[in-house]
């Protein structure tokens, strides 16, 4: 306990010193906490958008169906086995026929996606009760992107050509009966909506589907013959490993940030131990174990790290605090070029963990650099010491 007070006195006996140190390194503890919200908001808003509008709990997929492989769609379709029916009856489950087309509208063509979903569905967060039976016209749902490029809106008519599963082409005028906006790409872009039955119907694969989407929270049962339950783990895959690579891209500008605090805290020991020599000698001649001496500089100079948390409180809390209510606004369109479920504001995530763990890898990282320079005093002589010599 004297070593711990005799070291917050000799700290704060250094007055200026002491105080740049600590807002040096409270720049690079904001900065890390900052960096890495910004990461798990990302995270967590995209991974919660497509659970919301594409993946749900899990997805079932048609054996050798590949989303990124287009030869594999045209076969990807089969009947929907009694166990996920029975999901689909008590409204766990909602099965989705994936077919190719082509989209004529302005006078452009245009490669699309038709895909049918039942319109009572209520697993996914899309507009599908617009798609109850039309009148006349089969109607589409389309999201803004989709919309945009096509030249479509509401009330529009426009052409779909595909080819069914006897290889046979028909095409067909459907009208769009609603433009949704979303932040999840593979749901708009090149996608056009239409009720399940409808493309049954116009693809000849009655009772088929291509993928089946379970609700959230969904735990796999037995295996089905000919499907493949894919988890949300396995279809967030690619979103985490994004994640992944770009924090460990960040992990230089971190460093870059600790690497200047360190070297001013380790100049600052260096300095410190010479300017008090005699200090030092005073103490071990008077039975002050050197091990002690080591321990009390030590101490000193990692204290600069719990100075630095304060320091940084006082700035930091607020900067933060804005910054998650008002978030970072990106230049419109800029999202989308991410390819990432993402709206034009991303809001940071800050957790309990996250500042402990910041805090603590600060602490580490000052301690041992606080420790290197104290070596030399293990092979300090006393009366040299007092004299105003380091040998």
């Amino acid at each position: 306990m004297k070593l711990l007070k005799l070291a917050v006195r000799n700290m704060l006996a250094a007055g200026t010193k002491t105080w740049l140190n600590a807002l040096v390194l409270s720049f690079s503890f904001v900065a890390i906490i900052w960096a890495q919200s910004l990461f798990k908001g990302l995270d967590q808003e995209s991974s919660r958008a497509l659970t919301d509008i594409e993946y749900g709990g899990g997805q079932y997929w048609v054996e050798g169906y590949d989303p990124l492989d287009p030869f594999s769609i045209r076969d990807a379709h089969k009947p929907v086995p009694p166990e996920l029916a029975a999901l689909e009856t008590e409204g766990r489950a909602a099965p989705v026929l994936v077919v190719q087309g082509t989209l004529y509208a302005g006078g452009r063509m245009q490669s699309v996606l038709l895909k049918g979903i039942p319109p009572g569905q209520r697993l996914l967060i899309l507009p599908t009760a617009s798609l109850a039976p039309a009148d006349r016209e089969t109607p589409a749902l389309l999201g803004t992107r989709m919309a945009r490029a096509a030249g479509l809106k509401k009330g529009d008519m426009m052409t779909v050509r595909w080819r069914d599963v006897r290889g046979t082409f028909d095409a067909r005028d459907f009208v769009v009966a609603e433009v949704f906006e979303t932040t999840v790409p593979s749901a708009d872009t090149g996608v056009v909506w239409i009720p399940l039955e409808d493309l049954r119907r116009l693809a000849g694969a009655a009772g088929e589907a291509t993928l089946v989407v379970v609700e959230k929270g969904y735990v796999s049962g037995p295996a089905v013959a000919g499907w493949t339950f894919k988890d949300t783990g396995f279809l967030l895959r690619d979103i985490r490993e994004f994640i992944e690579m770009k924090t460990i891209g960040s992990s230089i500008f971190y460093v870059i940030l600790l690497a200047l605090a360190m070297l001013a805290i380790f100049n600052t020991q260096v300095l410190s131990i010479w300017r008090r020599r005699r200090e030092i000698g005073t103490m071990i001649a008077l039975g002050l174990t050197r091990a002690r001496v080591i321990a009390l500089f030590t101490l000193e100079g990692s204290m600069l790290s719990l100075l630095a948390v304060l320091v940084g409180a006082v700035y930091g809390v607020p900067f933060l605090a804005w910054f998650a209510a008002h978030g970072w606004v990106m230049p419109v369109g800029q999202a989308d070029s991410f390819g990432l479920a993402l709206g034009n504001t991303l809001y940071p995530v800050y957790s309990v963990g996250l500042v402990a763990g910041t805090a603590l890898l600060v602490f580490a990282v000052t301690t041992v650099v606080s420790f290197l320079p104290t070596r030399r005093i293990a092979k300090l002589k006393p009366t040299e010491a007092i004299k105003g010599k380091l040998s």
